[in-house]
């Protein structure tokens, strides 16, 4: 019984870890539209280089409107500038979300600016490890909406992410955290 029990548990090891090489492939390797402009650039904070990759787009005219998802309660636009050192030279509209807290809560608010302004197409800036959790739960709250992806790739997280235990660490988090969400949104429709 025992034997049975350690050779289930090491299957299961064995399918997460080739789950965790196709997720890794997977955000390495995505393909995306670099120039296509949409009604909304939508970014969630939280990783390294998202913030100031959005403002690029806003100010390079890839919308005219940039929402801004988990940004903490006492922070302004011009406190976002300065901690990340971009500069905003349009005066277009800006919407600062300071409710969310997860990914999940930034799906929630996203959709309902999204549906307050009728807005048909996004592109979400986040890190290219966050796309694919965050493409669930955005698709969950709205099938309708386009959903242009622009990942931003930290320097922090390798490459080769089984030579170093912080990558693999960080890796194996965003994978679980990735599962979960397939699973309450597949599975359990929740």
């Amino acid at each position: 019984m025992k034997k049975i029990g350690l050779i289930f548990i090491l299957f299961i090891f064995v399918v997460w870890f080739v789950g965790l090489v196709i997720f890794d492939y997977r955000i390495n390797h995505f393909s995306f539209d670099k120039t296509a402009k949409t009604d909304a650039i939508v970014v969630l904070t939280g990783g390294r280089h998202r913030l100031a990759e959005a403002i690029r787009l806003l100010n390079e005219g890839f919308s005219n409107k940039l929402f801004i998802s988990g940004v903490q309660k006492n922070i302004s636009l011009k406190d976002l500038e300065k901690r990340n050192g971009i500069k905003i030279v349009s005066d277009r509209e800006i919407v600062l979300d300071r409710v969310s807290a997860n990914t999940f809560e930034n799906a929630r608010e996203t959709d309902a600016w999204i549906k307050q302004h009728q807005i048909k197409s996004i592109r979400l800036v986040t890190s290219n490890y966050h796309v694919l959790r965050s493409l669930i739960e955005f698709r969950r709250r709205n099938k309708d909406i386009k959903i242009i992806i622009h990942p931003v790739f930290s320097e922090n997280i390798a490459t080769s992410w089984w030579k170093s235990f912080y990558s693999f660490y960080f890796l194996a988090q965003e994978y679980n955290k990735f599962i979960v969400a397939y699973l309450r949104a597949i599975v359990f429709n929740v």
